[in-house]
């Protein structure tokens, strides 16, 4: 076993996540260790570490579920305290990192938030930093301290691989996840089509939409990052069955979900919907048709790497 730098591994849980720390916790064979978070009725957070984190090699385990921005706050705060007790080196473990889709100007006068919340985090005393599939690889620039942007594509891949899916298609439902889906489809070795989405004249509401590709007779992978209100996978799955698509099976990293996406998803003919747990989905919104892979074993094997200063690529076989 390669020798750390840092004392042992310690393991704080964030409110974002609980139950994919616990998994974590689980398959790295380390205890999370406890501290107490408490909500002021004004609506302040305040961390007490119930033990000392002197020297320790800390990792927080935070998605940021909603309430979104109490979940930001309450990693700041979080890297602060473990800073403050002197810890050896804190790494932030955000499966969901918020605001990774603000990550350029895309008209005049807008904030450019994904590269705030990189200055944030830094500023806040954060060592490193790991994620799960970024809406754009660019942000991983906005970073001046170290980090891991990892990919949830081989574990959804492995799965889409047991289906058998010999006749079938991957699509992306926009050209903006046409490099993702590129690289699905190499995986997967198959076919790649895309849904284009254009205005209509001066209409903001209204577009057009395009397939490129074949799905005729097929079954159709949709694929992508997220999925928020399940607009963009709305219109492709139903442009792919106009297209004559057979079966249609949904893949995506973040099951974000904001209103009215369960509700759009559950009227779709979609055969079913893959996702993962770097964000817990609410009892309320866990349709029939879901299955959620866990990206603990993905996250759990980079923090022993990172711990004991092994490569993270060699998993990849890169």
């Amino acid at each position: 076993m390669p020798h750390s730098n840092y004392n042992e591994i310690k393991l704080y849980a964030g409110s974002g996540c609980p139950e994919l720390a616990q998994k974590i916790s689980d398959y790295i064979n380390v205890p999370l260790s406890s501290w107490s978070i408490l909500d002021f009725p004004n609506e302040n957070i305040w961390i007490q570490l119930n033990g000392s984190a002197r020297g320790k090699d800390v990792y927080i385990i935070h998605s940021h579920n909603r309430p979104v921005h109490r979940n930001i706050m309450e990693t700041l705060i979080a890297i602060d305290c473990l800073k403050r007790d002197s810890a050896g080196r804190v790494t932030v473990v955000l499966p969901y990192l918020a605001y990774s889709q603000s990550d350029q100007k895309t008209m005049p006068r807008v904030p450019i938030t994904a590269r705030l919340m990189a200055d944030m985090l830094e500023v806040a005393g954060a060592d490193r930093w790991m994620t799960v599939d970024l809406h754009a690889g660019q942000i991983q620039g906005f970073y001046k301290i170290p980090g891991d942007s990892l990919t949830a594509r081989h574990l959804i891949s492995d799965y889409l691989k047991s289906k058998n899916l010999d006749n079938a298609v991957v699509v992306t439902p926009d050209l903006g996840f046409a490099k993702g889906g590129r690289k699905y489809a190499d995986e997967l070795g198959l076919p790649l089509a895309f849904v284009e989405k254009r205005r209509l004249g001066n209409d903001l509401r209204r577009e057009a939409l395009t397939l490129i590709g074949d799905v005729d007779h097929k079954d159709v992978i949709i694929v992508d990052d997220l999925v928020d209100t399940a607009g963009s996978i709305s219109q492709a799955v139903k442009t792919v069955k106009k297209n004559g698509a057979r079966d249609v099976y949904v893949a995506f990293t973040h099951a974000v979900l904001s209103d009215p996406a369960a509700e759009r998803l559950r009227d779709l003919p979609i055969k079913e919907i893959i996702t993962t747990d770097t964000l817990p989905i609410p009892a309320e919104k866990m349709l029939p048709n879901i299955t959620v892979l866990s990206v603990s074993t993905l996250l759990g094997e980079v923090i022993l790497r990172s711990h004991e200063g092994r490569s993270v690529g060699e998993l990849f076989n890169e």
